[in-house]
């Protein structure tokens, strides 16, 4: 019979073991929920960040009368100044709508009077530098011009928008501001079993109007 204090030793030496075999097993999971809760707090950051910059863009642009046509990459520069610590030089876009209430036989519908979007060829900002622009929610544009300002929205034809339909007098105008950011998780695409873990954006997305 082994003494008492070796049994105890060797007891030890083995619960030891089954606890590192057991770490061994838990660690890449603990490791994966580890960085799936940095990327839920780094969506949140950057989700608010985007939410701010929409709601202040579309505040500022409805109260200051900036001519956009010539001002818009100007404007649009100054917001996206405070977007740090986001990278939004090569993962962020802007576009920015003029919507307006047309008013016939008593119906009350929205259309498009202009759209621009961060592309400021001067400074090498926005599309630019980074080549990111999903399309816009509001009016999806077929061609811009070297300016950032949608060429394809005529005067002669109006494209229609459900943006405050039914809600805009004649004549009134109103501004939608969206901003678009390019989420790159830590952990994407990861499946265990039959569970996969979900995923945040690739495009987080924010719109204000003002």
């Amino acid at each position: 019979m082994l003494p008492m204090s070796l049994a105890i030793i060797r007891r030890a030496r083995r619960q030891r073991g089954v606890a590192a075999v057991e770490l061994a097993l838990l660690l890449p999971m603990l490791v994966v929920l580890l960085l799936c809760a940095i990327d839920g707090a780094r969506a949140l950051q950057a989700n608010i960040i985007i939410t701010n910059i929409a709601r202040e863009g579309a505040n500022i642009l409805s109260r200051s009368g900036v001519d956009l046509n010539d001002n818009s990459q100007d404007t649009i520069n100054a917001l996206m100044a405070s977007a740090p610590p986001l990278n939004v030089n090569q993962l962020g876009m802007i576009y920015i709508t003029r919507v307006m209430g047309v008013v016939t036989n008593g119906v009350s519908r929205s259309v498009v009077l202009d759209q621009y979007r961060w592309d400021d060829a001067e400074r090498l900002q926005g599309f630019r530098r980074s080549g990111y622009a999903p399309q816009s929610k509001v009016y999806g544009c077929s061609a811009w011009s070297g300016t950032g300002k949608c060429s394809s929205v005529s005067s002669a034809s109006r494209p229609a928008t459900t943006i405050m339909t039914g809600k805009l007098d004649d004549g009134e105008v109103v501004f939608v501001v969206e901003t678009f950011y390019r989420f790159d998780m830590l952990v994407s695409g990861f499946t265990s079993g039959s569970s996969t873990l979900p995923t945040f954006g690739p495009d987080l997305y924010s719109m204000s109007v003002f």
